[in-house]
C-alpha cells in the first residue's frame, strides 16, 4: 500500500480546497446535498459526493489514487463536530 504524503502546508491545504468549493463546486453540488461530504482534490479540482467522509474519500481516490483531498460538509461551517450544540450553530 502506497503511503500519500501531504504536499502543501495545513494552511495552503485550507486556502485552496475553501477556494476551490466556493468557486468552482458550491454552485454544482449545494442543491438537495445539505449535510452531504464533498471529497474535493485540491490539485486538480476533482471532487465526490457522498453521504459519509469514507465513502466521498474512497470515490475519489479509486479515480486520483494521489490525490490531495481536502473534505467540506455541505451547507455547514465544519465536517464535524464534538459535544452536544449543532453544526448550525454559528456564534
Amino acid at each position: 500500500m502506497t503511503v500519500r504524503q501531504p504536499r502543501y502546508s495545513k494552511e495552503e491545504f485550507a486556502q485552496k480546497g475553501d477556494a476551490l468549493y466556493d468557486s468552482e463546486i458550491r454552485s454544482q453540488v449545494e442543491e438537495g446535498n445539505d449535510g452531504k461530504i464533498v471529497a474535493i482534490d485540491i490539485e486538480t479540482g476533482a471532487f465526490e459526493v457522498a453521504d459519509e467522509l469514507l465513502a466521498a474519500s474512497k470515490r475519489l481516490l479509486s479515480r486520483l489514487p494521489d490525490a490531495q483531498t481536502w473534505f467540506v460538509r455541505i451547507g455547514h461551517p465544519a465536517v464535524d463536530h464534538f459535544g452536544a450544540r449543532s453544526l448550525r450553530t454559528k456564534r
